[in-house]
C-alpha cells in the first residue's frame, strides 16, 4: 500500500528544498517496494512540476505499471516517462 503525499506542487515545499528530495525519494522507494517490478535500471527526477522515469525497463507492461505506482505517490497526470523496455 502506498500512502499518497498531499496533492504536490513543485512550486511549493520548505525553504530547504527537501519538497524536491523527498518525493524523489518516495517515488523510487514504492517503486523498489513493488515485488514484480524490477527497476534497476530506472532513475526517478524531479523537473519543474513532473517527476520523470527514465531507463530501461524488462518486461511488455513495467513501463505503464512504474508510472502508476508514481502517480499512486505525486498524483495522476505529474509523471512522464521516458522508460524503454529491454
Amino acid at each position: 500500500m502506498v500512502l499518497p503525499f498531499e496533492p504536490w506542487n513543485a512550486q511549493e515545499g520548505c525553504a530547504e528544498g527537501h519538497g524536491n528530495s523527498a518525493t524523489k525519494a518516495s517515488v523510487e522507494s514504492a517503486l523498489h517496494a513493488a515485488r514484480d517490478l524490477n527497476v534497476d535500471q530506472v532513475t526517478v527526477m524531479i523537473v519543474g512540476s513532473y517527476v520523470v522515469l527514465e531507463g530501461i525497463v524488462q518486461r511488455e507492461g513495467d513501463d505503464d505499471r512504474a508510472v502508476v505506482i508514481a502517480e499512486e505517490v505525486v498524483g495522476k497526470g505529474h509523471v512522464k516517462s521516458r522508460l524503454l523496455r529491454q
